[in-house]
């Protein structure tokens, strides 16, 4: 199967339908595709290997004026790159083969290998969570299409921890059994893309400049994809500081070495190379916050959302290489006009995966200044406090009823359920600071202030006069004022 030629690559035409395309035929037709159709890892993993063939088909862009007026180059020079590399992109054979290493041996005789299904993360196959999958204990076989995206997912996102040793040219893989963590997974991090309105267009936003990469990673960190510099032995240094510390290298990578069986129902697993993390080396995707007093990724949790998080996310790189920031390419959004961002990330904790999240925002240009930001974030924390005082009450409730289980899980889902519902009056915020002064009285606050109501309701009966009377001692928690009032003000 080559992966530039079949079809594999789920994505959503402009009516709506998902079909399957090769890469050829996606970048032809990336102006009318609305955009992929995948989970949110595999967008990840997706958009790093469709992002890493525009670079290296453009050899840039240089700049920003050479990124403002390359959109109409990427569909014919990708087109004629991807003729030249082809066989780079066959997932079987006895040649080159896509994010696979030649002469790859089981570690032992009577090893026959793993399962396939091993490369969908989100399949329950040996230690893999049965949180997405419960389907056990007969053997799998994967499509082809889908083997290709699980693949590149895998090289993306595998959990470090314990793993197979095989022969790689006789010698024993790295790490002795061990594995760390693969680039994009480390502190579940959160990754953002700039989405456009079709499918090019998303590309095109989501290009580093060379001279931004330069600024970023160095002066010699620009770097080639992994198939221009394969990795045949693991005494090639040259080819392993390619592949682990630039750009492009990086955005294709081969932290696991893998060989798969013709027939696509197994494959040699053993650990592969290894990735500096930040601060060593920084993803393009992720965001960079100060966190006690150092830079760290910004981790995504199942217990705080997205949104919650997009002050840190849309803030632009401007001063040093360091400095706390969002993604990279938030260089190319528009002054003028709303931007849209996906956000996602795979949420591990250590070796296990939880969950994965993703959500598209539409942020209006406020967002991305000092002030709108300020405002943005008065609103959250407005909401936490709220949910602060939505917890005090449901505990008066609880103890005036004298109940062991508090209703907290409850009442927390339900009342950031019926936020969620009222996020255009948040980013009306950051249209409008000014709002900030009277927050209490403004949508947002009104909003937040009905959706504690209503959670408060929803997790504390009133069915019996005892439950009524500790219905109005919490009730008083959850309206208490001062008379001072103590909003923050902008």
């Amino acid at each position: 199967m080559n992966l530039t030629l079949e079809p594999w690559i789920p994505a959503l035409r402009a009516d709506g339908r998902r079909d399957l395309f090769s890469l050829q035929d996606l970048f032809a037709q990336a102006h009318e595709l609305r955009d992929l159709a995948v989970k949110p890892h595999e967008r990840v993993a997706l958009m790093r290997l469709l992002l890493c063939i525009t670079q290296a088909a453009l050899d840039g862009p240089a700049d920003e004026a050479e990124w403002e007026t390359c959109q109409p180059l990427i569909q014919p020079r990708v087109r004629d790159y991807l003729t030249k590399w082809k066989s780079a992109f066959e997932l079987f054979g006895d040649g080159q083969r896509f994010l696979q290493v030649p002469n790859l041996k089981p570690g032992k005789e009577s090893d026959e290998g793993n399962a396939i299904t091993k490369l969908d993360l989100a399949l329950a196959t040996g230690n893999n969570s049965t949180l997405f999958d419960n389907f056990a204990g007969e053997e799998r076989a994967l499509h082809a299409a889908r083997t290709a995206i699980s693949l590149l997912t895998f090289q993306c996102f595998s959990p470090g921890g314990r793993i197979g040793v095989a022969k790689w040219n006789g010698k024993d893989t790295a790490g002795k059994g061990s594995s760390n963590h693969a680039p994009c997974t480390p502190s579940s991090m959160v990754h953002t893309f700039i989405l456009g309105e079709n499918l090019l267009a998303t590309i095109h936003r989501n290009l580093l400049t060379k001279e931004s990469a330069m600024y970023d990673y160095g002066a010699d960190r620009w770097g080639k994809p992994v198939w221009e510099m394969p990795c045949d032995h693991d005494g090639d240094k040259a080819a392993q500081t390619n592949a682990t510390q630039t750009y492009l290298g990086r955005l294709v990578p081969l932290s696991r070495t893998i060989h798969l069986h013709e027939g696509a129902r197994a494959l040699i697993l053993a650990n592969g190379l290894d990735y500096p993390i930040y601060p060593a080396f920084r993803e393009a995707t992720a965001t960079i916050i100060n966190r006690k007093d150092e830079l760290a990724v910004l981790p995504a949790s199942t217990a705080r959302s997205l949104w919650r998080q997009l002050s840190a996310i849309s803030v632009q790189r401007r001063a040093g290489a360091d400095a706390a920031c969002g993604p990279l390419a938030l260089n190319h959004i528009s002054e003028n006009n709303d931007t849209t961002l996906w956000v996602g990330a795979l949420v591990t904790d250590k070796a296990k995966i939880e969950d994965v999240v993703e959500s598209a925002y539409a942020l209006p240009p406020g967002m991305f200044t000092e002030l709108g930001r300020a405002a943005y974030e008065h609103g959250v924390a407005h909401a936490e406090e709220r949910e602060g005082v939505l917890i005090q009450a449901v505990k008066a409730y609880a103890v005036s009823l004298k109940i062991g289980n508090p209703a907290y899980a409850r009442a927390r889902q339900q009342f950031w359920t019926r936020v969620e519902q009222h996020l255009t009056a948040l980013f009306d915020l950051a249209r409008n600071p000014d709002l900030v002064a009277n927050l209490a009285n403004s949508d947002w606050g009104r909003a937040v202030a009905d959706a504690a109501r209503a959670a408060y309701e929803q997790s504390c009966p009133r069915q019996t006069p005892r439950q009524i009377e500790a219905y109005a001692l919490g009730l008083r928690k959850l309206t208490y004022r001062p008379k001072a009032n103590s909003e923050t003000k902008a």
